[in-house]
């Protein structure tokens, strides 16, 4: 089971929606969702939590780039929402970057080189595989997303199960969080 809910920020503090992201398809999709929910390109933040397992923020301010934190990573990969924020970028991958691929290759005609090439033509095994190692268990992204709102970098990565509560809480939009919850 997961939770997600908008917070953008206006002139009378914080508003917050209760938002399904079934339709969502990619980070561009929900940094689109986002700023609709702010005409006037305030902040918004995309709080997702699932299963008191993991949490992301995306931080959208007007027309910049979003801004992504989660909690941890690894447990986030499990998830298709977790895999939403989960970016090349965000990762540390170059998603253009097919060397490590032919790298691993062995084209000299040995039998050796025959079983890797097989694996590789799995693309299941090695898509999930590939991903899977290069997930770290732990946080990821920019620690520093809520800084200027109250929350610290040290803080944001002590959060307990219930974090999304504590950031509404320290952004002042604890109540109108809840009501959409």
């Amino acid at each position: 089971m997961y939770f997600a809910a908008l917070l953008a920020r206006t002139e009378d503090g914080w508003e917050a929606s209760d938002t399904e992201l079934d339709d969502v398809e990619t980070l561009s999709d929900l940094a689109d969702l986002a700023r609709e929910a702010s005409p006037d390109e305030d902040t918004v933040l995309v709080l997702i939590e699932q299963e008191d397992s993991w949490f992301g923020v995306v931080r959208i301010d007007g027309e910049e780039d979003p801004r992504i934190y989660v909690s941890d990573a690894a447990a986030a990969a499990r998830s298709s929402y977790g895999e939403l924020l989960l970016t090349d970028e965000l990762l540390g991958r170059d998603p253009d970057d097919d060397d490590p691929d032919l790298d691993a290759l062995d084209l000299d005609g040995t039998e050796d080189g025959e079983d890797e090439d097989e694996d590789d033509d799995g693309t299941e095994d090695a898509g999930t595989g590939g991903s899977a190692e290069a997930v770290p268990h732990g946080p990821v992204g920019d620690s520093r997303i809520l800084d200027d709102l109250g929350v610290s970098e040290k803080e944001l990565k002590t959060l307990s199960d219930d974090a999304l509560s504590e950031i509404a809480d320290a952004l002042g939009a604890s109540e109108v969080l809840e009501t959409v919850r």
